[in-house]
């Protein structure tokens, strides 16, 4: 059976079961990461030399790095669907999973740990605003993409709509005033009907 390292609430391990939960994968979860533990252990680093989650093992095949995990699971389990066969259309949709990893992402994560996770005494009140103002930067990216097309990679979901809302729900969750993107919360709308956004993403607090 497949293995799972990571806490619940992390960003990257909820890409990670949610994609198993749309390819309908069986596996189980060890929690690995902060009051956890486990990833700073010589076994963990082992598997995974950043020490960071997630991490499977897939019947001996070990791998990290959360979008290539995403990426392999879809590949394995969901070919032409999740995956798709298509060569421009499938690097169309790992164009997104990048630019969520190198765009959205850096500029999200100092907003969600100066909030979230920094005691309010000690806060970078200037590096959170920038990091609202880049935020909403991706935002409007994403929304003007969501104008024309119900999902990101076309009509059909894949893996490039997987971390981008991940990140979505990340940032509607920060307390923070936001510009309204009308579709930005009509696909995040369409994904809450997928049970693996609603239980891995969506339900899921920040902490």
């Amino acid at each position: 059976m497949l293995t799972v390292w990571g806490r619940i609430n992390s960003i990257n391990v909820q890409k990670v079961l949610w994609t198993l939960a749309e390819v309908g994968v069986e596996y189980r979860r060890i929690d690995a990461g902060m009051k956890f533990g486990v990833n700073d252990t010589p076994e963990y680093k082992a598997m995974n030399p950043t020490g960071l989650v997630p991490t499977i093992d897939d019947d001996g095949y070990v791998l990290w790095e959360s979008n290539a995990i995403v990426r392999y699971l879809a590949a394995r389990h969901a070919p032409g669907t999740l995956y798709p066969d298509e060569l421009q259309a499938r690097f169309r949709a790992e164009r997104w999973m990048d630019w969520q990893a190198t765009a959205f992402n850096t500029a999200i994560t100092p907003i969600f740990l100066g909030l979230i996770r920094t005691p309010e005494a000690q806060r970078d009140l200037a590096a959170i605003e920038a990091s609202r103002v880049k935020t909403e930067g991706c935002l409007a990216i994403l929304d003007a993409e969501l104008a024309v097309r119900p999902y990101l990679n076309g009509d059909a979901f894949t893996v490039a709509d997987i971390p981008a809302a991940a990140g979505a729900s990340r940032w509607y969750k920060l307390p923070v005033e936001r510009e309204p993107r009308r579709n930005v919360e009509r696909w995040l709308a369409r994904l809450g009907e997928r049970p693996g956004f609603r239980t891995h993403v969506a339900d899921i607090a920040l902490s």
